[in-house]
């Protein structure tokens, strides 16, 4: 009798331990989309090849599910799945040259378009501020521009007293140390580490402002190289700074915002006596305004990112490095990531190797770009805007100075500047609140930036292109 109560004692102090984990509340959040795109041309280069259209759906299914131990506890994670082309062939999980990642999830392409989990943290709202500890998202900051949202592994501490917030992390981009799965290693220290510390001040709902700092110090190209009495040298060692001010503020029917990129710091080839540095000294400078008047609204936005010329061959990299981001897609054809990502490249001459590469449909970079759009709601529940774009490179590429292969064609300058101009008019309906739907055409006067060098430019011929995409889209 008395083992029967003591199992009895034993079972009930078990269920009084564990009844707040039993008792966890589960919350979804998430969205999905189906879309179809039809693209005219899939290469800026007339009479090539590729000089095909393509035609094609495609979906993707994100889930964030919030496991609510305690108002204060919480398990956060999220999914994406099947994230293809409709009855497309299924990616390899893995290819030549290894796994093929995806760049705003923690998983492969091949993953995505089964399942992939992206993140999964855990959450405490102390006393002393809220920890999240895990895999979990990163790289938004400030304003849209330049935000790559993408997972990462760190630990992170976030603190807010009156209009201050305040945030700070540790993060892991790349682990390249010995383990279990990873023991074929032979250096140590081979490591990509982020560090971050930010405040914002949020004076009212109108009007807040914050600053960034960022520190990346990666290592992860670290390499068993015999020199002399020393087994092991960097290569290619990577210290990378950057400021981020941005600021956000509305004045009646007119909402600003502007954020600025600085990024510093260098690259050594190895850590040898001599070993080459490369200095790193690069700007991006964003601004935006639009007037809502009610049924009518008209705005505009100026970005520029600063390019490099010549890559490394002065000892400096001015471009690159800094991007517009994969999160911010302000056109339907020119840097556009999702485009991009579903319809594949959208490539011009490649005569010399441009810094920033041929491709009109990369995230933008080494670039001046100026926007003007207007819109109209003539319900509530549709919205129909039209936008301008005119973009140029900033830098055109010179090579000339590099002896060419083969050499009776010599490495010369870029041809031009300019990307092109881009016509866009979408219209976006909202059936209801969750579900909406939305109709776009996008024209691309493509600009003689394609061309590639001047030494070809005048026998390479371009051509403009066209999209059409709807999609649509269920939030939940």
């Amino acid at each position: 009798m008395k083992r029967f109560w003591l199992v009895l004692l034993a079972l009930g102090m078990l269920f009084a331990f564990s009844s707040s984990v039993f008792a966890a509340d589960v919350k979804f959040t998430g969205s999905f989309y189906a879309a179809g795109m039809y693209q005219d041309k899939t290469s800026l280069i007339k009479d090539s090849e590729y000089d095909t259209s393509t035609a094609f759906y495609y979906q993707r299914l994100r889930v964030g599910m919030y496991f609510v131990v305690t108002p204060a506890l919480s398990l956060v994670t999220r999914f994406d799945a099947m994230e293809r082309a409709w009855g497309a062939p299924r990616t390899a999980a893995d290819t030549v040259g290894g796994v093929v990642n995806d760049v705003d999830s923690a998983g492969t392409v091949a993953e995505n378009e089964n399942i992939a989990f992206d993140w999964a943290y855990i959450q405490y709202v102390s006393p002393i501020g809220m920890f999240q500890v895990g895999y979990q998202q990163d790289g938004a900051w400030g304003t849209v521009f330049g935000d790559n949202s993408v997972p990462l592994a760190k630990i992170q501490y976030v603190m807010r007293k009156g209009p201050i917030t305040g945030i700070a992390y540790m993060g892991k981009i790349y682990e390249g140390n010995r383990t279990a799965k990873n023991a074929g290693i032979l250096a140590t220290d081979v490591d990509a580490d982020k560090y971050m510390l930010g405040v914002v001040y949020a004076a009212s709902k109108d009007l807040q402002a914050g600053l960034l700092f960022v520190h990346i110090r990666d290592t992860s190209d670290k390499a068993a190289v015999v020199l002399g009495p020393a087994p092991f040298t960097y290569l290619n060692t990577k210290k990378i700074y950057t400021l981020q001010p941005y600021f956000k503020a509305k004045f009646g029917p007119v909402a600003l915002e502007g954020e600025l990129q600085y990024f510093w710091g260098d690259i050594k080839a190895t850590d040898t006596a001599g070993g080459a540095k490369v200095k790193l000294d690069m700007l991006s400078v964003y601004l935006d305004a639009v007037a809502d008047l009610g049924m009518f609204y008209a705005g505009g936005t100026f970005a520029y990112l600063s390019g490099d010329k010549d890559a490394t061959l002065d000892g400096k990299l001015k471009g690159g490095l800094n991007t517009g981001g994969i999160d911010w897609n302000p056109t339907l054809i020119l840097f556009n990531y999702d485009k991009r990502y579903w319809a594949g490249s959208l490539p011009g001459y490649n005569a010399i190797d441009v810094p920033v590469g041929t491709d009109a449909t990369a995230v933008m970079s080494n670039a001046w770009f100026f926007q003007g759009r207007a819109g109209v709601r003539p319900v509530p529940a549709l919205n129909i805007m039209a936008s301008l774009t005119y973009a140029f490179a900033d830098k055109k590429a010179d090579f000339s100075a590099i002896a060419a292969i083969p050499a009776h064609i010599p490495m010369t300058k870029q041809a031009k500047d300019d990307y092109g101009w881009e016509l866009d008019v979408t219209a976006t309906y909202a059936i209801t609140n969750n579900l909406s739907y939305m109709l776009g055409v996008g024209y691309l006067w493509t600009g003689d930036y394609y061309k590639g060098s001047e030494f070809f430019a005048n026998g390479n011929k371009l051509q403009d292109d066209y999209l059409v995409i709807n999609k649509l889209t269920l939030t939940f």
